[in-house]
């Protein structure tokens, strides 16, 4: 718990600052859902025939899963906070317009008879009867729609919104523990004050409840304003990868070597390349081998002090899986050398930009090197494991080592694609839950092992250095072996879109460092 705390003082102006922003999404949204689910809810209680249909449109909208919404809402709206505020505001429509309805259909009709009697007019009835009346099931269903919020507005992270959200993401790519609190414990006590405070103004007069709202619609430009505009001054805006903004061998072994200071986007590291496309962000992390980089007319900025270290890919195997499966090693290893940089970078652009099938990638590989077998017909009766991170490269790789073990052997491949981090590869790969995985070797040094900077300095940073060190360290302390590489090196990139790299005149990050300190 110490840990936690720790972190939480050291991050405190990050939180805040991402605390607003929640608020500010949440608030906005649902004044958005107030303003257009109430009169809905009066519209359908007024004309019954259109409840089912209405209701049934809100309701359907509740049940699309919140990524899926999401990514259904990046193509229209690019990132940043208008996905995030429209997939907010349709969430919270359901229990407002479903409560207005409610609400006023079940005013006693007596009580709406009376009034008549004494001449009041439909809207006077509806004003002065009917709402108040139908308050507090109302409320009930502005607090619904504010807890629903608060929750939904973590995913707001993945589009780049901001929000505590960030926290969450980051600590699960970084298996983070007091990260991940860092973000969930704060959205759920604001889920609970909001409720709390939801349910106290419920309890106030006509007269102090319109003092409320009033407030309630001054500050919420004021939240809004300043958690999303809060320290977004750079030059250039930029766009990490939540798993990159963490690393040591990412974004903080950029600011060691060559003293980067920039406030990122956070933004799934599947979406950075559209948001750079769009011209939302001017600079993204990325990786070397990616096939959009081609595709986007893309500058990797040279790493001219060599902040990121080699990054050979090869498979991490557990020594129990190759000590049962004797014959597995030798399977792996045809891959070796096979590989290049500009293969799997080809290999990259057709999933990525062509959208071919990962399977269909690998399969035309398999046939292209002469290593592609039919699997042999016959019950296999031993499982092998394999997992793989949550990008297009590892879908890849999961899918070439797949059809290449079921073709060369008897064994049956299990795929535990889309692990997401690395810790969280290599933790259940330690563990047993998967038996083998790719990784680089790069990550392995810095994010895995973390040797003091004593060792490190005994280390060349050149691929075989790097490779011995690691397979020397993973048998020793994890009883884990890296096979033969498999020919590329996928390094961390820093990039930019050439036609403003060449008019800022930047070519490396020590020249995007000068201009950002200009």
């Amino acid at each position: 718990m110490q840990e936690f705390f720790t972190f939480v003082q050291e991050h405190a102006d990050k939180l805040l600052e991402q605390t607003l922003t929640h608020i500010g999404l949440t608030f906005i949204s649902l004044l958005l859902a107030l303003l257009i689910g109430v009169p809905l809810g009066i519209l359908i209680s007024r004309q019954t025939r259109l409840a089912g249909s209405v209701l049934g449109v809100a309701g359907v909208l509740q049940t699309v899963p919140s990524v899926a919404l999401l990514g259904f809402l990046i193509p229209l709206l690019g990132i940043g906070v208008g996905p995030a505020l429209v997939a907010l505001f349709l969430y919270a429509l359901l229990p407002i317009i479903r409560n207005t309805y409610v609400g006023i259909t079940e005013v006693n009709p007596l009580v709406k008879e009376a009034a008549r009697g004494v001449g009041m007019t439909d809207n006077q009835i509806l004003a002065k009867v009917e709402m108040p009346l139908a308050l507090p099931v109302i409320f009930a269903g502005v607090r619904t729609a504010t807890v629903i919020n608060v929750g939904v507005a973590t995913l707001a992270a993945y589009v780049a919104a901001g929000g505590l959200g960030e926290f969450i993401f980051s600590g699960i790519a970084l298996s983070n523990v007091s990260m991940m609190l860092a973000g969930a414990i704060p959205a759920a006590l604001l889920a609970v004050g909001f409720d709390l405070g939801l349910a106290r103004l419920q309890r106030l007069s006509v007269q102090k409840l319109r003092i409320g709202a009033l407030a309630f619609l001054v500050l919420v430009p004021i939240l809004a304003l300043s958690g999303f505009l809060a320290d977004r001054s750079d030059k250039l805006v930029t766009g990490f990868a939540h798993e990159f903004y963490g690393r040591s061998d990412g974004y903080p072994g950029l600011q060691k070597t060559y003293g980067l200071n920039v406030n990122p986007r956070l933004i799934d590291q599947n979406l950075m390349y559209e948001a750079i496309q769009r011209k939302q962000v001017d600079i993204i992390s990325g990786y070397s081998t990616d096939g959009r980089i081609k595709a986007f007319n893309l500058l990797v900025l040279n790493d001219n002090r060599h902040a990121f270290p080699p990054y050979d890919a090869a498979p991490v195997v557990r020594q129990a899986t190759l000590d049962r499966y004797p014959d597995l090693e030798s399977t792996l290893n045809l891959l070796a050398g096979k590989l290049t940089d500009s293969v799997m970078t080809e290999l990259n652009y057709r999933a990525d930009y062509k959208k071919e099938s990962p399977e269909q990638v690998a399969r035309q590989f398999l046939q292209a090197t002469g290593l592609y077998k039919n699997p042999v017909p016959g019950e296999r009766t031993n499982t092998i494991v394999m997992g793989s991170k949550v990008f297009t490269e590892q879908y890849i790789l999961a899918e070439i080592y797949r059809q290449l073990i079921e073709g060369h052997t008897n064994l049956r491949v299990a795929s535990r694609t889309g692990l997401g981090g690395t810790q969280i590869c290599f933790d259940a790969l330690r563990t047993g839950s998967i038996d083998f995985y790719p990784e680089y070797t790069g990550t392995g040094l810095l994010v895995i092992l973390q040797p003091s900077a004593a060792v490190l300095t005994n280390v060349p940073m050149q691929p075989k250095p790097v490779y011995d060190f690691v397979q020397e360290q993973f048998r020793k302390k994890y009883k884990l072996n890296w096979l033969k590489p498999l020919g590329f090196n996928n390094s961390y990139s820093l990039m930019m879109r050439q036609e403003q790299a060449r008019a800022l005149h930047i070519r490396s990050i020590s020249d995007l460092v000068s201009y950002l300190q200009k």
